[in-house]
């Protein structure tokens, strides 16, 4: 059976003039939406903004005070650490005094008779640099006493000492200086193992008691 089409009904000119009203509401709404949602996320942008800034001046702020404490705090150990030296300075000046006070009549006990003592020697260089510092020094026609003075003795100074002698040789060669140097090494205060690796090494260990000094002796003493 054939199909039978109803005839199109055609569109007036009030439903196309409806139609483009509604489309031209809906434009204005989606544009306002639009325009609204951009407002607020200006304002909100601006409102983060405002946060960073505010946050970033706070750090900067908070890096300066920590800035400021940090170079006080250095100022003050600086500070801290050239009273301990001057401190350690007058400390090692007064051992030096006692030690050098009776330490001719001590080693006249042990053989030697020196006829010159001197304190805080420096050998130069050629080129007037210090290649060694001695405390305290010996001396007589043959021999050459060359003493280390610590507040407290350890091992790593006897090794240092050790070290300065060898130093000590060549210097004395270099100025005709044919005599036999021996060592000493004194402290207020000695490491065991650094009086037992002296005596071992052939050092004399000198040793503080109260306002004099009491020397031992190694079995063998090393000469340079």
């Amino acid at each position: 059976m054939p199909q039978i089409h109803e005839p199109r009904t055609a569109l007036s000119f009030d439903d196309v003039w409806a139609a483009l009203m509604e489309l031209r509401d809906f434009q204005k709404e989606s544009q306002e939406n639009f325009d609204r949602r951009m407002e607020e996320s200006n304002r909100f942008f601006l409102h983060s903004q405002e946060k960073l800034d505010q946050l970033m001046e706070e750090t900067g702020l908070k890096m300066q005070e920590t800035d400021r404490r940090m170079q006080e705090t250095d100022r003050r150990m600086k500070e801290t650490d050239r009273k301990i030296s001057r401190l350690g300075s007058r400390i090692g000046d007064l051992i030096e005094h006692l030690t050098a006070a009776n330490i001719l009549e001590q080693f006249k006990e042990q053989g030697y008779e020196f006829t010159r003592i001197s304190r805080n020697n420096k050998l130069k260089g050629p080129q007037n640099q210090t290649v060694a510092e001695i405390d305290i020094l010996l001396e007589n026609g043959g021999f050459a006493m060359v003493v280390e003075v610590k507040s407290l003795l350890t091992l790593a100074d006897v090794k240092d000492h050790i070290k300065r002698m060898e130093t000590i040789r060549q210097y004395a060669d270099s100025h005709r200086d044919g005599r036999k140097y021996v060592s000493s090494v004194s402290g207020a205060l000695i490491e065991d193992e650094a009086r037992s690796f002296a005596l071992n090494r052939g050092i004399y260990v000198i040793e503080h008691t109260g306002d004099t000094v009491h020397i031992i002796a190694p079995q063998r003493v090393q000469t340079w």
